[in-house]
């Protein structure tokens, strides 16, 4: 392997004086995906994908781009979506695209390696349908909205990274044949595809719409479950997989294994994915993530045990031995902490650089009451996290820093717990924060309750991404040059409109993940 990247001329290559590219890392229908270091961004790693060379026509180059802008569209709409970030041509006019790097495990190798448990099984399944979902409900376009059929649905592309605040994350990778849905325009009339997973309809090259990608779900969905696939062909054709997608009766669970135990109700739910008439399967992801709830929620109840557990010792008295201010790690640093005297004792939320003994440290401090730390902190194990940043440079360079907590147990008939504070940019304080937040690769969350505000209830350390750092560090660059052309407050009032647009499909997100 490493005598072939030795030999491909791109290894080394500096794309548009930013990109140099370390190693082959992937190969599909498409193209090639290559690891890279964004040297204008001090070493930030991410992946690039390239056209194939025999795929070097205008109508390519046009799905291509098409495909870039898919992912940077959808990407901005949900977590289960990899991340598009640039877009170029290298000096033979191959056309390239840049996205986040990420490392975790193969979602073919996962399924092919274990039969998942069903608790595994439920928080995948329902990642996966919100990507899905995000796609089929579309991307706005001069003013119109376009939903997205994947068309290629299938476990190699998907990846399944550690995310340190939201545990197990899906990322769909590849909208490499994806289509948008337009009333003017017609779908093509040729084949695209996997065999194996690709519906009836698809076979035949018919105008396809949503449905389609919900029976190539349910084959994977099958195949996660049981280990097998639902349908087997004869020869690895497509003449053997058209009369098999079209005729053969797909598998039972108890014939893959009679001592597979599979609630009935799942079973046909995936079943009925598998139907041959479009009109036979759910019909929409929003149908098939209503029909996943009640098991989640049985699941959810044999749980209570844990959490009681839990809870119980939360409330031991714990006796810790005396420690040297300069021994304590950054988490005790920030227990020790009290509410500063010229804040209000409030529920407000605010970022703080913090000085221990050992580091400086990016935090938001944040008041709540007693009653709702203790729910976060005792149900930590249902606890789902959002952070993102938004940011622009005109009238004035800021940043809106946004996290958001929600439990799925104290918050299953509200919103998530908002945590929002700005970074201007253009003072020191601003740009420290922002500087330790690439530097340190985490920040800290100190909850303080309103009925005793002289002690840090409970620290929260929450991780930034790869793309995230990035990001932060160009829009610093960006801003040390860039001329203020009007007051802070009007940016600040841009960025809270575009997180009020923004705002009710990351609830989604966090309400739908498990």
């Amino acid at each position: 392997m490493q005598t072939r990247s030795r030999k491909d001329p791109r290894i080394g290559q500096l794309l548009s004086n930013r990109y140099q590219l370390i190693e082959l890392i992937g190969r599909g229908a498409m193209g090639q995906v290559y690891k890279a270091e964004d040297v204008l961004l001090g070493g930030v790693i991410v992946a690039i994908k390239f056209l194939a060379q025999t795929l070097l026509t205008r109508k390519m180059r046009d799905r291509f781009r098409s495909e870039a802008r898919t992912c940077a569209l959808l990407s901005t709409k949900s977590m289960h979506i990899v991340r598009v970030m640039d877009y170029g041509v290298d000096e033979q006019e191959v056309p390239y695209y840049v996205m986040e790097y990420l490392q975790g495990s193969s979602f073919s190798d996962i399924i092919s390696s274990q039969n998942l448990p069903l608790p595994r099984f439920l928080g995948l399944a329902r990642q996966i349908c919100a990507g899905i979902q995000c796609a089929h409900q579309g991307i706005t376009i001069d003013g119109s909205t376009y939903p997205i059929i994947h068309r290629d649905i299938k476990p190699s592309n998907l990846l399944v990274t550690q995310d340190p605040g939201f545990g197990e994350l899906v990322k769909i990778l590849d909208f490499g044949i994806s289509k948008l849905l337009q009333a003017d325009v017609s779908q093509t009339s040729s084949y695209m595809g996997t065999l194996a997973y690709s519906s009836p309809e698809q076979m035949e090259g018919r105008e396809l719409d949503s449905r389609s990608d919900i029976y190539s779900l349910g084959v994977m969905l099958f195949e996660m479950l049981t280990g097998k696939m639902p349908l087997q062909a004869d020869t690895h054709s497509f003449g053997s997989w058209y009369k098999t997608h079209h005729f053969q009766p797909p598998r039972t669970f108890e014939s893959i294994n009679p001592s597979l135990k599979v609630p009935k109700m799942l079973e046909n739910l995936v079943m009925s994915c598998l139907a041959k008439d479009v009109n036979d399967r759910p019909q929409t992801i929003a149908d098939i993530l209503k029909a996943l709830e009640p098991l989640e929620q049985r699941y959810n109840a044999t749980r209570q045990i844990s959490h009681r557990i839990g809870e119980a010792l939360l409330r031991r008295p714990v006796v810790a031995p005396v420690r040297s201010p300069d021994a304590l790690s950054p988490d005790e640093a920030c227990q020790l902490t009290t509410w500063p005297k010229d804040k209000p004792v409030a529920q407000i939320v605010f970022p703080h650089i913090l000085e221990t003994k050992r580091e400086t440290l990016a935090t938001i401090w944040v008041m709540l009451s007693q009653q709702e730390i203790e729910n976060i902190q005792i149900g930590k194990l249902y606890n789902r996290l959002y952070k993102n940043f938004l940011c622009t440079m005109s009238p004035h360079p800021m940043i809106l820093w946004i996290t958001a907590l929600y439990n799925q147990i104290h918050h299953k008939d509200s919103d998530p717990r908002w945590l929002r504070c700005y970074l201007d940019l253009k003072t020191e304080q601003g740009e420290k924060i922002s500087r330790l937040l690439i530097d340190k690769e985490k920040y800290y969350i100190l909850f303080f309750a309103l009925e005793d505000p002289q002690h840090c209830a409970y620290v929260l350390p929450l991780q930034t991404t790869p793309a995230q750092r990035s990001q932060l560090l160009q829009w610093m660059i960006t801003s040390r040059t860039w001329t203020s052309v009007g007051k802070a407050a009007l940016s600040k009032d841009i960025l809270r409109d575009e997180f009020e647009r923004l705002r009710p499909a990351i609830a989604e997100e966090l309400q739908v993940a498990q």
